[in-house]
């Protein structure tokens, strides 16, 4: 399978009940790293909460690394599109595979579970890495923190 040697650097597993909160704030951190201002990131908190009922549903996923937790996803979506809520890196690990990992594993995982295509509306930072990973642009989604502010829309093919 395309990626699967991705995983052999990180341990990608369900994440626990109980990881909710620090994956949430796994999730500010990374989100910080682009440089947004404490207010947006304030008002983003919300949208960035890994709640312990998505886990329970068992679609969150971690990366581990032998210093510890790497980065997580989330996965959610019904019918043939899978979306990914969440994919985030520890900010001083951005670079070393991690996302490339949870992307083939988040990828791997929606094939498995039936999905024809992965949807990712994301950052604008994370476009490249989105479009790198073989995501195309199919236009834009409104952002659930700022009336007005556009995010790019991805879509990647499973079959």
């Amino acid at each position: 399978m395309r990626g699967e040697k991705e995983f052999e650097h990180f341990n990608i597993r369900p994440a626990a009940t109980g990881e909710a909160a620090p994956l949430t704030e796994l999730a500010v951190r990374s989100k910080s790293h682009w440089g947004y201002d404490a207010r947006f990131i304030e008002d983003s908190r919300d949208d960035l909460t890994v709640a312990p009922a998505s886990i329970e549903g068992g679609r969150v996923f971690v990366a581990e690394s032998a210093d510890g937790i790497a980065g997580f996803y989330s996965l959610s979506g019904e019918g043939e599109e899978a979306e990914l809520e969440l994919l985030f890196i520890e900010p001083r690990l951005i670079g070393t595979g991690a996302g490339r990992a949870l992307w083939h594993h988040a990828a791997a995982t929606a094939r498995r579970l039936g999905f024809r295509t992965l949807v990712v509306a994301s950052d604008p930072f994370a476009e490249p890495f989105y479009r790198a990973m073989g995501a195309a642009r199919a236009g834009e989604r409104e952002s659930p923190v700022r009336a007005g502010r556009m995010l790019p829309l991805l879509r990647y093919p499973l079959a």
